[in-house]
């Protein structure tokens, strides 16, 4: 198919969007609020910045003047090849969705009522789609879900011990970051194929964050659950929590259930408990016992949770680490697999600290092993929305 394909993961207050040549990335940025103004930041396929431009807000909602920047960008760039496509990358497919799917009427409906699952990621991602529509009104659009990867999970991995009619609604565990791990593992499996055809456990470590365990390319169990709130600490979300923590706070607090998801998305995790913030960065250069017992939390839940992973592969062949926190806090990853030769991990110390961005940190000798791969969820969409449309 000839012709360029955009992804776009749209969020409240930005729009990350990388543009393809089939696989070969052209150019990436993002558009974003920036106090009452809005600025557009774009990278070349080397990473340099081509383009800063801050202009003022407009009567128009965010999303749709973003894209129209976004548009005449793309335009003046590349006047002679047109956008024959548009990737969207949407948190939540509920039960209906374990594919990408080209996106109309009927979809948009679907997705609508999966607000409650995702509210934090599902109304933006929409919103970026309708302003996408509206941009580029003649093209195909594509959504692409974090949680299609995780739809080949067996029964005992993807329910709860509730009332099985609950189960049978939609209550689940659906897991998220869907396009990342099934980026990362295609790319293990470029680079390390008899790493990647082993049992694998991902763990994408970021702003958001979870952890998969993968056996054959296939998802069998997820850190997160059946919203994006579950598993591991997050920049602000909480990760796992007993459901009466939630119940204590409605009934004994008198909190209203707004204000404990405000407080459980928002106001949790690193961010809360360090008092101080949700960035790794400024975590580790603060030198104060909450930033260190933040820390210290994040780093305990990544190990419990390896531990649990690795028990529903019956063993461990690979780990890789991806996401902002994964692919650069080289402390983190230290602190994670430290004293972890029980499991037959073995790191190599000078690896782990310095390196290209796509390397194995593990000794030659370690029976485990473990890379760094940095992820690329656009670079999956674009994949996904070509598939779709040559399909059709």
């Amino acid at each position: 198919m000839d012709g360029h394909v955009i992804a776009l993961n749209a969020g409240s207050s930005s729009i990350k969007f990388a543009l393809f040549a089939r696989t070969t990335r052209l150019a990436g940025g993002t558009a974003e609020l920036v106090g009452t103004s809005r600025r557009l930041t774009i990278h070349d396929r080397t990473g340099a910045t081509t383009l800063h431009q801050d202009w003022p807000a407009t009567d128009q909602p965010f999303h749709t003047d973003a894209l129209e920047k976004i548009l005449d960008w793309e335009r003046t760039t590349f006047p002679t090849t047109p956008i024959v496509a548009t990737g969207h990358r949407v948190v939540h497919g509920g039960t209906t969705y374990d594919r990408p799917v080209r996106l109309d009427t009927l979809t948009l409906q679907v997705l609508e009522t999966l607000i409650p699952l995702a509210p934090l990621h599902q109304p933006h991602n929409l919103a970026g789609i309708r302003a996408a529509q509206a941009a580029w009104p003649t093209i195909p659009h594509v959504a692409c879900f974090d949680t299609a990867f995780h739809r080949t999970h067996p029964f005992v991995n993807d329910v709860f011990a509730l009332p099985r009619a609950l189960y049978d609604e939609g209550v689940r565990r659906y897991g998220f970051h869907g396009l990342s791990y099934e980026y990362v593992s295609q790319r293990l499996a470029k680079i390390a194929p008899a790493d990647a055809s082993g049992r694998l456990v991902i763990a994408h470590l970021g702003n958001g964050a979870s952890m998969c365990a993968i056996a054959n390319g296939k998802s069998v169990a997820s850190s997160m659950g059946f919203t994006a709130l579950d598993g591991l600490p997050m920049g602000t979300r909480c990760g796992q929590l007993d459901p009466g923590v939630v119940l204590y706070l409605i009934e004994q607090k008198g909190l209203s259930a707004k204000t404990v998801t405000d407080m459980l998305y928002r106001d949790s995790g690193l961010k809360g408990l360090s008092g101080l913030s949700h960035d790794m960065r400024i975590l580790e250069a603060a030198g104060t016992q909450e930033a260190e017992d933040a820390i210290a939390y994040f780093v305990f839940r990544i190990r419990r949770e390896l531990g649990g992973l690795a028990a529903s592969l019956n063993g461990l062949d690979t780990i890789a680490f991806c996401g902002g926190i994964g692919e650069n806090a080289w402390r983190v990853r230290e602190r994670v697999l430290e004293n972890m030769d029980w499991l037959g991990i073995t790191l190599d110390p000078t690896a782990n600290r310095e390196g290209p961005p796509e390397r194995r940190i593990s000794t030659p000798t370690s029976r485990v092993s473990v890379h760094i791969i940095p992820t690329d969820e656009e670079a999956m969409i674009a994949q996904h929305t070509r598939d779709v449309i040559a399909d059709k």
